[in-house]
């Protein structure tokens, strides 16, 4: 009785000296800053789009409607033609049916000659003689023309202003004298055939003038690239053209606001912290606090006042870190600051500091991780998430 009292003992002591990590998601959003940096009083763009594409939906309905009127016009004549037609095909069954009777009447003289052994033996194969007649014509007359609204996705509907008005440059307004003059070029696709497969290119050249100055004059989609597993002779080639040209479109969209986008982008970070027992971790709840508080103030904007301060509250929950680290005893897992807590510590440094772009910071906590890895224990979800960490960090952009 007396051991099982000094188990559960020993047990006890052994929860309580455990710790509890919990884990929160943060969403924040971040400013995304250009390759080429525009003074935001020069945030202007114009763009200029020359396609081969200029038909509207009025232009497909009217021609459509101009169709429809010319069927009704012709329509005696399409009777008359039918009726034609139905005549030369009634002669000429005439003419087939009287030959396949006489070449019947040969076969059937010839096989008559046969012996009755050799009659049989073709009977028995079936090639003996028969009578095969060819179909007599039926007519029909032509029913008159019906009017049928046109089925729009068999066209392209798109000219060069609707092209222009789906490009747009993030965080620079669009004005007829501007900063950024834009010239994109669309040519029409072009389908081959390779392989009994498609391949499809549409070059497409994108000409930016900054202030005047040409500083982009680049021709993508040179290349024929698969497009569809079946030749070009069985692929319905509008729709395709359709799915290339909003490809071209969107690429043309992320090439400019790569370079001179002012943007947002969303993030989403995992924070962990250390259930607060006994006020044991008080420091570390006020870091939780600090970190996730004020990630969650930031504004994507330049040089905003607000992010300056968020900023400055995240650094106050960092430093609480950094502090605990110095107090961290690794090789003893009764301490109050073990390597359990280390590796949460760690592993907030190292996501924080990835999501902020700062993979400087990020790897100099990682080698920190990996150094005392001997006696910071993880488990195999901990290790997938260090691995896709440190890829991250060592990616290149």
């Amino acid at each position: 009785m007396r051991n099982l009292f000094l188990i559960l003992l020993l047990a006890f002591s052994s929860i309580v000296k455990s710790q509890s990590i919990q884990s929160e998601s943060i969403n924040f959003q971040v400013a995304k800053l250009p390759e080429v940096s525009v003074a935001e009083s020069s945030r202007t763009f114009n763009v200029t789009v020359t396609s081969p594409y200029s038909l509207t939906t009025e232009q497909v309905i009217h021609q459509s409607k101009i169709d429809h009127q010319e069927n009704l016009d012709n329509y005696d004549n399409t009777v008359e033609e039918s009726e034609r037609a139905y005549q030369v095909a009634l002669n000429n069954y005439a003419e087939d049916e009287k030959k396949a009777k006489e070449k019947f009447e040969a076969e059937e003289a010839a096989f008559k000659k046969l012996s009755l052994l050799e009659r049989m033996a073709l009977i028995d194969q079936k090639k003996n003689p028969k009578l095969t007649l060819p179909t007599r014509p039926v007519y029909h007359k032509p029913a008159p023309p019906v009017y049928r609204e046109p089925n729009l996705n068999q066209f392209i509907i798109v000219d060069n202003n609707v092209l222009a008005s789906k490009i747009n440059v993030q965080g620079f307004k669009k004005t007829t004298k501007s900063y950024l003059d834009i010239s994109v070029n669309i040519e029409a696709v072009n389908f081959q055939d390779n392989a009994g497969q498609s391949y499809a290119n549409q070059p497409t050249t994108i000409v930016v003038k900054e202030n005047g100055e040409e500083k982009v004059n680049e021709t993508f989609f040179q290349e024929f690239k698969f497009i569809a597993s079946s030749p070009t002779n069985s692929i319905n080639k509008t729709s395709q053209e359709k799915i290339h040209l909003d490809k071209v479109i969107a690429f043309v969209n992320t090439f400019l606001n790569n370079r001179y986008g002012y943007g947002a982008i969303g993030k989403t970070v995992k924070i962990e912290s250390v259930k607060n027992s006994k006020n044991k971790y008080d420091d570390l709840e006020k870091a939780h606090i600090y970190v996730t508080t004020n990630l969650k103030k930031l504004q994507p904007e330049e040089n905003s006042k607000i992010n300056e301060v968020a900023f400055e509250g995240i650094k106050k929950g960092t430093d609480i870190w950094e502090q605990t680290l110095q107090k961290i005893e690794y090789k003893n897992a009764k301490s109050d600051f073990n390597s359990k807590i280390a590796r949460f510590i760690f592993m907030n440094y190292i996501r924080l500091n990835l999501a902020l772009d700062n993979k400087q910071q990020a790897e100099k906590y990682l080698n920190q991780l990996q150094e005392n890895l001997i006696d910071i224990k993880l488990s195999s979800s901990e290790e997938r998430e260090l691995n896709q960490l440190e890829s991250e960090i060592y990616k290149r952009n």
